[in-house]
């Protein structure tokens, strides 16, 4: 086990340390740093050079999500319990009780933990001394999804008066709803009603305050946050939404109909769909106007976001990919076979743009930045069959766990 230097053209590194499936990969804000959270309850910490740093051991069971500061690390499992790791000493230094079902997001932000679990609840805690801080209870199913905002992110500064500094939570659930709560208060303020499936990932545009959701329905729908108001129905995939891409009123959508879908936020048009994938579509991101995706066919493309092109096809993983990072022009995979695949991603942005290979169906102009990218781990296998090994077994158990009412 470890890392070695491949043969294949693009390929840097194959690291194989984790036994297990990989759910995650989470980027440190400086750069430095990598965690991967494993089916084989460890967490690990690379340097972006491929070289690992520590093993975080101690949870009980396998490790969902992640996110990485440049100091510490959060992981959350299925022993149903969020932990803080120091990064140096490898020590875990903070355990979260209190859900009682796997939790399968955490989401660190503003001196806040929040977490979302299985057990139809989240949860926030103080990160001054760990306090338990709120329980919001009210989904009749799964909490799938987390996004936090501030009054001050929507609201004039004129306006704000005695909602100045609140801070706000978004839960998405396999109950087919939307929840805003107030965190200070723990109280749910409004419902957002109108999927027909499970709401798998969502992501938020704070400069139009429009919130999207993508659904086990096979559509995005886009709220008002300030009036609480469903604006725009998307509905031209035929396959769950399981990931989302937003910024520069753009919106890209991951599917599992093998698609990505390009829209414009402002009118709801789709402009552009990619369709190189033969299986879902599990994670996207854009990166210096390069869009990455991951599947549940082991490959990850890139696309040049202006013109559709597909520039570039990632082969080595052997089973979905879950998740990817782009930093200083290296790209990350990680996938349910494992491993994390290190890939140099150079020659993407110096090539002239080249017209062979399109898998799209328009050249209409655009450009994404990425503002938030929330997904469902096993996704892969909502609307079509899976390929792989004996984690398969695990992976759709989870997911009839988290997308059947309870």
């Amino acid at each position: 086990m470890g890392c070695s230097t491949s043969r294949t053209k693009w390929l840097k590194k194959v690291c194989s340390d984790h036994s297990g499936g990989i759910n995650w990969v989470s980027l440190s804000p400086d750069g430095r740093y990598l965690l991967t959270c494993s089916e084989d309850r460890t967490a690990r910490l690379w340097r972006t050079t491929g070289q690992q740093c520590c093993v975080f051991q101690g949870h009980e069971n396998y490790i969902t999500h992640g996110h990485l500061e440049n100091d510490v690390a959060y992981t959350c499992s299925a022993d149903h319990t969020v932990r803080k790791w120091d990064i140096v000493t490898g020590c875990c230094t903070q355990i979260f009780r209190g859900h009682t079902s796997t939790v399968n997001k955490v989401l660190v932000t503003r001196g806040w933990v929040f977490s979302g679990s299985y057990d139809r609840t989240a949860r926030c805690w103080s990160l001054d001394g760990g306090r338990p801080a709120q329980e919001f209870r009210g989904h009749r199913n799964s909490v799938l999804a987390l996004v936090h905002f501030s009054s001050q992110d929507l609201l004039p500064e004129s306006e704000l008066d005695s909602e100045q500094g609140r801070d706000c939570l978004v839960t998405a659930s396999s109950d087919y709803t939307v929840k805003l709560w107030l965190v200070s208060e723990g109280r749910c303020f409004q419902t957002l009603r109108g999927h027909k499936g499970a709401v798998l990932c969502m992501a938020l545009d704070t400069s139009s305050k429009t919130l999207f959701t993508g659904s086990r329905d096979h559509t995005v729908r886009c709220w008002d946050l300030t009036t609480g108001g469903q604006t725009r129905v998307l509905q031209d995939h035929q396959g769950s939404i399981v990931c989302l891409e937003l910024g520069n009123r753009h919106l890209y959508t991951g599917s599992a109909d093998r698609t990505v879908k390009c829209w414009l936020t402002a009118s709801g048009r789709c402009i552009r769909t990619l369709t190189a994938h033969k299986h879902t579509v599990s994670t996207i991101k854009d990166h210096d106007g390069i869009l990455f995706t991951g599947s549940g066919d082991s490959c990850a493309m890139a696309f040049d976001t202006e013109s559709g092109v597909l520039r570039r096809v990632f082969k080595g993983h052997t089973f979905i990919i879950n998740c990817l990072q782009v930093h200083n022009q290296v790209l990350y995979t990680v996938s349910h076979d494992g491993t994390m695949r290190i890939w140099d991603v150079r020659g993407l942005y110096c090539d002239p743009r080249a017209s062979r290979g399109s898998h799209c169906t328009d050249s209409a102009r655009s450009s994404l930045a990425q503002m938030c990218n929330n997904r469902v781990g096993c996704a892969q296998s909502l609307d079509g069959p899976t390929r792989g090994r004996s984690s398969q077994e695990a992976c759709e158990s989870r997911e009839r766990e988290v997308l059947e009412l309870i």
